[in-house]
């Protein structure tokens, strides 16, 4: 399997506004900022300065990688639409990644073979997106697949126990990192998401894995 480098990734599902540049599997430039309601703002411009760092225009990408999510309704629509216009503008296909297993796969690199843990993010004030990996010396297992549980039940110890990743408001047991960097999106990418470059991404919308509902102001 060849590789994707230089490749641009976004990671906008959540509060981190992250993009990257990766010029291979040891090279890359990165710009994170930790801040709420400033994708809109700051994205276009940490891409351009990533590809200026790296010396790279946007036609020389192999791909770009964006974060699909489920995450933040506005964040993730900013991501892959500026994705789709970067990759428009530059006749570059894109790779839609899953924001959990890149999440995974950057934890994985903090833990021993054959480790277990968990990636817990709030989807509302009652429910959370809940996932399970192991890791393995070859990869990742998905141990049990991405669903939504109550707030409630992550307090049960199936849920609650072990290594858990990610941020529930209101949770104290939860180690709380920000989320996925675009850098570890951009590896996931590269490593598992070949099969997943398509230059046909109109159909593409983020996966936000439950309706939202936008209610009226009264």
């Amino acid at each position: 399997m060849s590789e994707l480098y230089p490749i641009l990734a976004i990671e906008t599902s959540g509060e981190l506004c992250s993009t990257a540049l990766l010029m291979d599997d040891k090279s890359f430039v990165e710009l994170n900022f930790l801040q709420k309601h400033i994708h809109s703002r700051k994205l276009i411009e940490m891409t351009d300065t990533v590809l200026r760092n790296g010396d790279i225009d946007a036609p020389k990408l192999k791909a770009i990688a964006v974060s699909m999510g489920p995450g933040s309704f506005t964040g993730l629509r900013i991501g892959l639409a500026a994705a789709k216009g970067i990759a428009f503008g530059a006749s570059l296909p894109i790779i839609p990644v899953p924001t959990f297993d890149a999440f995974a796969y950057q934890i994985s690199g903090y833990l021993q073979d054959g480790v277990d843990f968990s990636i817990a993010f709030s989807a509302n004030i009652e429910e959370v997106y809940f996932a399970r990996y192991k890791k393995q010396k070859n990869g990742l297992q998905a141990v049990e697949e991405l669903k939504l549980v109550s707030k409630s039940e992550l307090e049960n110890p199936v849920y609650s126990s072990g290594n858990i990743f990610g941020k529930v408001d209101n949770v104290s047991f939860i180690n709380n990192p920000s989320g996925p960097t675009a850098k570890s999106v951009g590896d996931w990418a590269n490593i598992f998401g070949q099969d997943l470059l398509t230059s046909d991404y109109d159909y593409l919308e983020p996966n936000y894995f439950k309706k939202f509902i936008v209610k009226a102001k009264k």
